[in-house]
């Protein structure tokens, strides 16, 4: 069997009986980091006479085939990263699919998620949201991320390093506008917890000449189809998004104008406008 088995964002407490138990019976443990999983395991007082394997990012593809193995054997496998659920942002997608590939029974332990507990600290509407992991590191990239983003309807959620929050936030409210609500998310469960919560303007002037540690989640409100006023940067955004995607500039034009719901008149313009003003 394998088992993916959800840790404690920050506060030990969080750790269920189920969770204890499990890991005190497993024979086999791949944790992300082992000094860390030590660690969980004294603050919750569990003690274990597993196997433990270094399973993280960086050797994730090359330890598949040795972990399925194990459970191929008879053995059952627990998997745990250093906070929250397995294969969210972390090692296990791959391995949960290598085993169900092999007709490997596959369990899931429930427990702390930093996406839904961010989610609701952040008071944005939590009926319908998107997950989407972590923004490239690169400038131009970044953008063209947040432009595939613009009009997302749902509650956005994502993971940022704290030294990077700062441009992150330059760029966010670049493409979504001063005024989308968001929600930073800092060492949540954990005894210097911060919730920072307001348009992106306020949120960029709280990170600006701050020195940000611990871990960051950020929550932004979706796109509200009532209020579809669009400035010609957005135009301009979507359109050079679409290009990059491989798609001509004419093509371009038309699914912006039909995905917004604007002339197509507007957006050929404000290309027009922004050719002309490149130059």
């Amino acid at each position: 069997m394998l088992l993916l088995a959800a840790a404690p964002l920050g506060n030990p407490k969080d750790g269920s009986t189920h969770l204890r138990e499990a890991i005190a019976a497993a024979p086999f443990i791949a944790a992300e980091d082992s000094r860390k999983f030590s660690r969980l395991c004294s603050d919750l007082g569990v003690t274990h006479r597993a196997k433990v394997i270094s399973f993280f990012e960086g050797n994730e593809l090359e330890r598949i085939d040795e972990l399925v193995a194990i459970m191929e054997s008879g053995s059952d496998l627990l998997v745990i990263t250093d906070a929250g659920m397995p294969g969210i942002s972390d090692p296990g997608y791959r391995l949960v699919r290598a085993a169900i590939a092999k007709e490997i029974q596959v369990q899931v332990l429930p427990g702390p998620s930093a996406v839904t507990t961010a989610l609701l600290l952040s008071g944005l509407p939590s009926d319908r949201f998107c997950f989407e992991g972590f923004p490239p590191r690169t400038q131009g990239a970044r953008r063209s991320w947040f432009e595939a983003l613009l009009t997302e309807e749902r509650t956005i959620i994502f993971f940022e390093a704290p030294h990077r929050l700062l441009e992150t936030l330059e760029d966010a409210l670049l493409i979504f506008g001063a005024e989308r609500s968001g929600a930073i998310c800092r060492e949540m469960t954990k005894h210097y917890e911060e919730i920072v919560r307001g348009p992106l303007a306020d949120l960029l002037a709280w990170a600006d000449g701050r020195e940000i540690k611990g871990e960051v989640t950020m929550v932004l409100a979706g796109f509200d189809p009532n209020s579809r006023t669009f400035t010609s940067a957005d135009y301009v955004a979507q359109v050079l998004s679409q290009e990059k995607a491989g798609i001509t500039r004419k093509e371009a034009i038309n699914e912006v104008a039909k995905a917004l719901g604007v002339p197509k008149r507007d957006v050929f313009d404000a290309m027009v406008e922004h050719k002309t003003s490149s130059r």
